[in-house]
């Protein structure tokens, strides 16, 4: 379902898939798990927020909470890992969509 034209944008695909892809993460640890699930939500729900303002400052405000959120998962996924709560396997796919998150959301700071 496609109400606005930001849902047609990769930075808009790329957050929906990375908040799938945590939720479908088998993390163990329960606080872990529940918050990069809560981290992953909002960063895709913040972008989703600030895409379509036209307010330059409004924009900034929502992009800056989004990455902030992105952050958190990746710290969250990081000590999942570190602790031997999340396996190998589910580690790597997250990573590299973490990482081609962050690039795209990094022009849209720039851009304001």
């Amino acid at each position: 379902m496609q109400t606005f034209h930001f849902q047609n944008l990769d930075v808009y695909a790329a957050a929906k898939d990375f908040a799938v892809l945590v939720q479908q993460a088998r993390i163990k640890d329960v606080e872990l798990r529940n918050q990069a699930t809560r981290a992953a939500k909002s960063c895709f729900l913040n972008l989703a927020e600030g895409l379509p303002s036209k307010q330059a400052g409004i924009r900034r405000r929502h992009f800056a909470i989004a990455y902030g959120s992105l952050g958190e998962v990746c710290a969250a996924i990081d000590l999942a890992n570190a602790l031997g709560a999340i396996e190998i396997p589910d580690v790597e796919p997250l990573q590299l969509l973490a990482k081609k998150l962050a690039m795209l959301m990094s022009g849209l700071t720039r851009n304001g």
